[in-house]
């Protein structure tokens, strides 16, 4: 058994920004499935939002924020987040992030506008602002010496009191299996961090790399913690079309800088769906391209801004350029092929503003908690900061709490399972839950498409649940179980709304609801 003052599930931005944090006082273990970078916070284009010019102010933000969240977003989350934002990017400048400069802007960097935003303030590194900040911060991560990263670790399952036979309702650490020796470890400790992101891969098109399968929000409703708002998930509207291409991301700061969304024949449709045109909020404009392509029968739409000047486009996009002039696509001199895909899950484990969930020592933070900042619609780029502003201040209360005992825990039992027999039962299932999602739980929903998916999820699951009690666990068995999970939660709360709101679009209850209330889902 290995012991630590803390565990972190996930090393994207929220982990690797508490796991800093913390190291100089605690010994921290952080565990990832793949390697250290592999996870949706290196694959952000955009930037982070936050309040940086004198021209735009914490207020602005908030508005914007609340605006974007469609009524449901908690403005005291908001308030805090923003509040810090600041303090947040100058953390990162100090750590040595190659912020894209401007010098002749006050700050000395050069803000961009996204869809949303009412100001420029949007700091990038070009347009793979994931990548530097947590390339920047992973060099520190593994030169720290109170840090042990363990890459090519899946968490199985979180260890609670009540699978140990205690009273009460606390957390001790995990299992998880060391994908390279097919064994499950236990990793006991003090204070155990899930930050392992969101659910992406539960639908067939996604921006969001493999890992992104929900193994935190899956493990910690298995522990007893609430989940909010799962019905929420943002379907970014520009994804790359090209078979060739797999999940690659327009970066919202196209449409910011002057992108147009066009059909086939070079109309374009945007002003017709919402005054702000091509700047509306992302639920807006992947519901209008929905609409569009459903209407045209079209397979994807076009995003142009090759009549800017090549240079400012090369300047600008230099990842994007490069990736579609691979694929034969110069985006200097003609339009971009895109479709919405998901993107972002906007609910998760109910967190207060410390990253705490319901169960003692166990904390969630990031894309897998829900602390009320997105509500119904995440707002561009605010994803990144909550990371960071939130993991402070867990670390910071972590710090704070005295030193508790730890239980015996006993080893993973596996003696009474065998090796699968038929693993292909686990690719197929994989495969007919995402194309369910899909079909029935994607960009507009009814009552109908929402009981055929639960009704093939609660299938699935009986297969799943008996394949995982008789056969020896692996990584794909693991995911597929977290995924089934997060799919049912999601769509129980999608049926729980009777309205549309954001994000979720019912055909059955096309009015929004006068107050808004956020949907809870408690375990048994």
């Amino acid at each position: 058994m290995l012991k630590f003052d803390v565990l972190i599930i996930g090393s994207g931005l929220a982990g690797m920004t508490l796991a800093l944090h913390l190291a100089e006082q605690r010994r921290v273990c952080v565990i990832t499935k793949r390697d250290l970078l592999e996870g949706s916070s290196s694959y952000a284009q955009g930037g982070i939002a936050a309040v940086l010019d004198t021209g735009d102010s914490v207020e602005h933000h908030i508005a914007d924020t609340l605006v974007a969240g469609a009524g449901l977003c908690n403005e005291a989350s908001s308030r805090f987040i923003v509040e810090h934002s600041k303090e947040a990017i100058d953390w990162l400048i100090e750590l040595g992030v190659p912020f894209t400069r401007d010098e002749a802007h006050q700050t000395g960097y050069h803000l961009t506008r996204e869809g949303g935003h009412s100001h420029r303030r949007i700091i990038h590194a070009a347009d793979a602002t994931g990548a530097a900040v947590t390339s920047t911060l992973g060099q520190k991560l593994r030169a720290h010496p109170n840090i042990t990263l363990l890459e090519e670790h899946i968490a199985v399952d979180l260890i609670t009191s009540a699978k140990l036979g205690q009273e009460g309702k606390r957390c001790f650490g995990a299992y998880a299996l060391d994908k390279a020796s097919d064994r499950i470890i236990t990793i006991a400790a003090q204070h155990t961090i899930i930050a392992s992101g969101g659910t992406g891969k539960v639908y067939l098109y996604t921006t969001n790399p493999d890992t992104a399968t929900g193994d935190g929000i899956a493990m910690g409703w298995r522990a007893g913690c609430r989940v909010a708002n799962m019905e929420f998930i943002q379907f970014h509207p520009t994804c790359l079309y090209h078979p060739h291409s797999k999940s690659f991301l327009i970066s919202e700061a196209v449409r910011g800088e002057g992108g147009i969304l066009k059909l086939p024949d070079g109309t374009r449709f945007m002003p017709e769906h919402d005054a702000r045109a091509e700047l509306a909020p992302r639920d807006i404009v992947a519901r209008a391209i929905d609409f569009e392509m459903k209407k045209h029968g079209l397979d994807c739409v076009y995003l142009d801004i090759s009549y800017k000047p090549a240079a400012f486009v090369r300047e600008h996009f230099p990842n994007i350029y490069a990736h579609c002039l691979a694929l034969g696509i110069d985006i200097t001199q003609q339009p971009i092929p895109v479709v919405p895909a998901a993107h972002y899950t906007c609910g998760g484990l109910v967190t207060d503003l410390a990253g705490q969930t319901d169960v003692e020592g166990l904390f969630a933070v990031g894309e897998a908690a829900c602390t009320g900042l997105h509500g119904a619609n995440r707002l561009a780029s605010n994803s990144l900061l909550e990371c960071m502003v939130i993991g402070k201040a867990a670390s910071a209360l972590i710090l704070t709490q005295p030193e508790q005992k730890l239980p015996e825990i006993p080893d993973w039992d596996d003696s009474q399972v065998t090796d699968p027999d038929e693993e292909v039962v686990i690719s197929h299932n994989w495969d007919e839950l995402r194309r369910a999602m899909w079909d029935y739980v994607g960009i507009v929903r009814t009552n109908k498409r929402l009981k055929r998916a639960l009704h093939r999820i609660e299938l699935l699951k009986l297969e799943v649940d008996e394949y995982y009690s008789h056969f020896h666990v692996g990584n794909d068995l693991i995911e597929l179980r977290n995924l089934l999970l997060c799919a049912e939660l999601i769509v129980r709360s999608a049926m729980e709304r009777k309205e549309s709101r954001g994000l979720h679009y019912s055909r059955d209850y096309p009015d929004t609801l006068s107050e808004a209330h956020e949907t809870i889902l408690t375990p048994d």
